[in-house]
Order: structure tokens, then C-alpha cells, then sequence
């Protein structure tokens, strides 16, 4: 859960720090006040795109802080390990930004990427604002719901189908290989044959070019070559040169070998030494007299290198890439000359695949479909709960399409789905999106909510303004469905209802103050009395009305009495 957010520098927040409980977590404040900026600021340290306007006016950079208390998380403890990072059960992510776009990012102390800060995230909170209303109005976005609800089962139909349909779409391009007309195949078979013609004309060896490279090098250099091997010899084999002088150094010292180990091992070290200039001035001349080329004709090894470069240079980078491609060749060119016998396996092998795939595509829908009858049942149910009591919910699907008329177009299935909703008695389905007001909306989110929360391992749920345009007992049903949900995960809530605000478990307040011509946002938590004015306030009340205070402690009382109601229950 989160146990902490700080702000500093960012809009009109100089400088904040805002601990959160466990349970219901409630933000109220005036219009204006800098509400929105905490949750911009969350999203900020969460990993969200950063715009330079958020930096408080005056100042260079921005930072924010969240810390987590994530004890227990065995999936927060592998993130940990794939990501290289010590564990540790309180997670404190920290982010900088400046005026130059530069971002800086801390996990622990420890600099990460924001992709490192999101793998994280992701499991920790979900933000919910009023741009997830328009979010779930597009239809491929109700599917994904509905597939993240139909949890492992129908995740596994899917990498199945993904793997399947992938298969198929192989075997088509190969089909394809083949290409279209006659004409266009005899084309392409007269380019191979000529490929092949080339290589295997050429009559190519592995390690040619660089056995002629060699060659090359010694022809340009032979005089070179003679003259540096002759002076090697003579200087070693010369009368008075090398091997004469030590030869007399070797005599000498047997002359005293018999007297100690320590003259002999002399002898024997200077002997080693005659012996490997003697092997030395044999070799030089036996180079000397194997340096024999005037057989071999230059213009011949210039020509077969330069033909051995144009070969690479069209087929390969070496004599082994330009062999791979001759086989390569060789199998498309009985492909091509067998393209019959070819297009008739692939064709075969086509076929039973998308039949493998069509049996998955119905799986799938199956799975969707029950799904969607429990998922439904679970919405109708929360709306009445909410004050929608003829709340009608169910959702369609389009006809499902025989084997023939499939396409096999997509490894999402043949499913396209519409959310379809009537408040009203009497009144017909319609799609989700032509019908719905906000107020509705904002139930049939948190009916939504209620049930994903069931289905991931987030911690904390975030409700940006999810209580517009409701009021009244529809207000008080809602505070209730975020008290029980917030038994089961922490939720942090932006409301203007004095309802909600009543049933908090932590009330923050938001306020807007001036302070030496300045203006800036404070944070403060509320005290019991605190938490009366400001429902009275969210009420429209008047903090010295006795009546606005006793109504506003009759919500509180009320709230209490609910909470001891669920506790007993569980």
C-alpha cells in the first residue's frame, strides 16, 4: 500500500508531505485548491510522460516521492530479482524533472529507468480517472476488460491461438513464396538457375581467397623476400658469423663440464641455443629454394581474386556465406520445379491449421461468453445496490461465423463485443455508449472496479472525481461499496460528497492559501472535529449552523454504524 506521497515544486504546491492509511482515504477541498495536482504528481513519480508547465513558477526543478509498503509481495520480490535491485519491503521511488526535460529516477536510492519504475507500478496502483469512462465506450477496450476478467483460463486459450495463428500465418507466407502466375515463377526460376550456374562455375574452394591473397603478397614482394632469408642465413651460417663464434663458446665451456651441474647446465644451455640457430639457417634455406612461382601467373590469381570478390559481394561475405546460398538455391529451385507437389502440401497443411485455429477462435468464445454472464450478472447486481433498480446490463456478441466464412484474420478471435445498458423499465438495450449518463457511468465503473479488484494483486485503488453527477442515497451507496472494497485493498479518493468523506477512514484536506503574495497549495489531515466543518461544507452547510453540524455528524455516526455492520459480518 502507499504509505506516503511528498510534493515538492510542483504547480502550486510548494512543499507537502501526505501519509495514507489502510482503508478509505479520503481528498476534499474546494475547486481549484490542487487536488488534481496529487494526482498529477502521483502519476508523475509512477512513471507518467513529464511536461516542464508542472514546475512551480519560479522554481527549476520538481520532485516527487511515493513509499510503498509492499511486506509480503512475493511478486513485488521478483521484480526485485529480474530487475537486479536489492529487495527491501518498503519501496520508496523518488523523481526529479528540471526545466532542461531531464528526468531522474530512484528506486531506493539506486537510479532506474522509468520502464524499471513501471514494472513495479503496475502492480501497485491503478489510477482510475474520468478518462477510463470514454476508455471502456470503444469496443476492442470491452473486449480486453472482459479477457482480463476471464483471468488464466482465457489467457491460456490465447497464447495458444497466438502460437496457432502465428503457424498459419507462416505457412501462408510460404505459400506466397511461390509467387503468382506461371510467368512470375518461370522468372524467378531463370534468375536462381543463373545464381546457381554462377557459384558452381566458379569451382570455389574454402580457404582460396585467402591461400591467393597469399600468393598475391608474395609475388609483389619476392626480391624482398629472397634477400631477407639470404642475410637471415648468412648472418647465422657465415664463416666468422653466429653459429662459428658460438660453436667456440660451446668448446669452451665443455672444456669444464665435468668439474660441476653448474658448468653443464651452462653447456647444455648453449648447445640448445647452436642447435635452434642451426634449424633456424636450414629453414631459411629451404624458403629460399621452396620460393618457387614462375609457374604460377599473376594475372591468373588477379583474376580469380576479383571474381572471388564479386561473388561475395553479390551472395556472401565469405566462401562459406556464398556455399549457403548456392544450397539455399538449390531448394528453392526444386521447390519451384516441384511447386505443384509444393503448393499441394502447404495448401493441406493451411487447411488443417486453420481448422486448429477455428477450433481455438470457438474455445475462446466460450470462454468470453461465460465470462461475460458472470460479469454481467455481477454489474446489475452493483447498480441496484447503487440506485439504478430496473438496471439492465448484458453483453452481446456478434454472430458467430462458420468455418467457410471466417476470415482468420486476427489471433484475437472472431469475437467483436458492445456493452449494451437500459436504467429504465421498459426500455431497450442499447449500446453502452449511446445511452449512459455520467452518474450512471461513474456506478457502472465502480461496479467494475469492485470485480478486477477481485482479479489482480494491486494494492491501492485511486478514484479521481468517480462521483460525479450522483447525490442523495445514490451517494450513500456509493461511499458503502468503497468502504468494502477498501477491506480488501487501500483506496485513495477525490470526492466533493460529503457522503463518501463521511465514511473515510483518513481525511485529507486540500486548501489554497496566500501566503506573502504568493499562492500555494496546503495538505493537512483532519482531526474528528476538522472532518465535521468540512462535511458540513461539502454539504453546502454553514459551520456555525447547529443543525449543518449535527446533520454533518449524523453522516458520521451513520458511516460508523455501517462499518460495525460489515465487521460483524466477517
Amino acid at each position: 500500500m502507499l504509505n506516503c506521497l511528498t510534493i515538492k515544486n510542483v504547480a502550486l504546491i510548494d512543499n507537502v508531505k501526505i501519509q495514507f492509511n489502510k482503508g478509505l482515504n479520503v481528498l476534499s477541498g474546494e475547486t481549484g485548491s490542487g487536488k488534481s495536482v496529487i494526482l498529477e504528481s502521483l502519476n508523475f513519480v509512477l512513471g507518467a510522460k513529464a511536461e516542464k508547465s508542472m514546475i512551480r513558477h519560479g522554481e527549476n526543478e520538481c520532485f516527487v516521492s511515493a513509499e510503498f509498503d509492499v511486506s509480503g509481495r512475493e511478486d513485488i520480490k521478483s521484480i526485485y530479482d529480474s530487475l537486479d535491485l536489492e529487495y527491501d519491503e518498503i519501496l520508496l521511488i523518488t523523481r526529479k524533472f528540471n526545466l532542461d526535460g531531464k528526468s531522474t529516477v530512484k528506486i531506493n536510492g539506486e537510479t532506474v529507468t522509468l520502464s524499471m519504475v513501471r514494472k513495479f507500478t503496475s502492480f501497485l496502483v491503478d489510477v482510475h480517472g474520468q478518462s477510463e469512462h470514454f476508455y471502456l465506450l470503444k469496443n476492442s477496450n470491452q473486449l480486453d476488460l472482459l479477457d482480463k476478467l476471464g483471468g488464466n483460463l482465457v489467457y491460456g486459450i490465447k497464447e495458444n491461438l497466438k502460437n496457432t495463428f502465428y503457424t498459419l500465418k507462416d505457412l501462408i507466407s510460404s505459400l506466397n513464396e511461390f509467387g503468382g502466375t506461371e510467368s512470375e515463377r518461370e522468372n524467378k526460376l531463370d534468375l536462381i538457375n543463373y545464381q546457381i550456374n554462377e557459384i558452381e562455375k566458379a569451382d570455389l574452394k574454402l580457404g582460396e581467397d585467402e591461400n591467393l591473397s597469399q600468393i598475391k603478397e608474395k609475388l609483389n614482394n619476392q626480391e624482398k623476400i629472397l634477400s631477407s632469408l639470404s642475410t637471415l642465413k648468412s648472418c647465422i651460417s657465415d664463416e666468422g658469423c653466429a653459429l662459428d663464434v658460438l660453436s667456440g663458446a660451446e668448446r669452451a665451456i665443455s672444456n669444464i663440464s665435468n668439474y660441476s651441474q653448474e658448468y653443464n647446465s651452462l653447456l647444455e644451455r648453449v648447445s640448445s641455443v647452436v642447435y635452434e640457430l642451426e634449424d633456424i639457417s636450414q629453414t631459411a634455406q629451404n624458403r629460399i629454394e621452396d620460393f618457387d612461382y614462375a609457374d604460377v601467373d599473376p594475372e591468373y590469381v588477379e583474376e580469380r581474386l576479383d571474381l572471388i570478390k564479386k561473388l561475395k559481394r553479390k551472395y556472401g561475405d565469405t566462401i562459406e556465406e556464398v556455399f549457403s546460398f548456392l544450397d539455399n538455391a538449390v531448394i528453392e529451385r526444386d521447390k519451384l520445379l516441384n511447386y505443384q507437389d509444393c503448393i499441394e502440401k502447404i495448401n493441406k497443411d493451411i487447411l488443417d491449421c486453420k481448422k486448429d485455429v477455428y477450433s481455438i477462435y470457438k474455445q475462446l468464445s466460450d470462454a468470453r461468453k461465460d465470462t461475460a454472464l458472470e460479469f454481467s450478472k455481477h454489474v446489475i447486481t452493483t447498480l441496484k445496490e447503487l440506485s439504478i433498480s430496473n438496471a439492465e446490463f448484458k453483453i452481446s456478441f456478434t454472430e458467430e461465423p462458420s468455418f467457410d466464412e471466417c476470415k482468420f484474420s486476427s489471433s484475437n478471435g472472431f469475437d467483436e463485443i458492445d456493452f449494451e445498458f437500459s436504467a429504465n423499465a421498459g426500455e431497450p438495450l442499447k449500446k453502452l455508449s449511446e445511452v449512459i449518463s455520467g452518474g450512471e457511468m461513474s456506478r457502472f465503473m465502480l461496479a467494475i472496479k469492485t470485480l478486477t479488484a477481485k482479479h489482480n494483486n494491486i494494492s491501492t485503488f485511486v478514484f479521481d472525481e468517480i462521483d460525479a453527477g450522483i447525490s442523495g442515497v445514490v451517494a450513500k451507496n456509493m461511499a458503502q461499496k468503497f468502504y468494502n472494497l477498501s477491506l480488501e485493498r487501500q483506496i485513495i479518493a477525490i470526492t466533493h460528497l460529503p457522503q463518501i468523506s463521511s465514511m473515510a477512514d483518513n481525511n485529507v484536506l486540500i486548501e489554497k492559501v496566500d501566503e506573502n503574495g504568493k499562492t500555494k497549495t496546503i495538505v493537512s489531515i483532519l482531526t474528528d472535529d476538522e472532518k465535521v466543518n468540512e462535511i458540513v461544507r461539502l454539504s453546502g452547510g454553514d459551520v456555525k449552523s447547529n443543525t449543518s453540524i449535527m446533520h454533518a455528524k449524523e453522516l458520521i455516526n451513520n458511516a460508523l454504524e455501517y462499518k460495525k455492520s460489515i465487521k460483524s459480518q466477517t
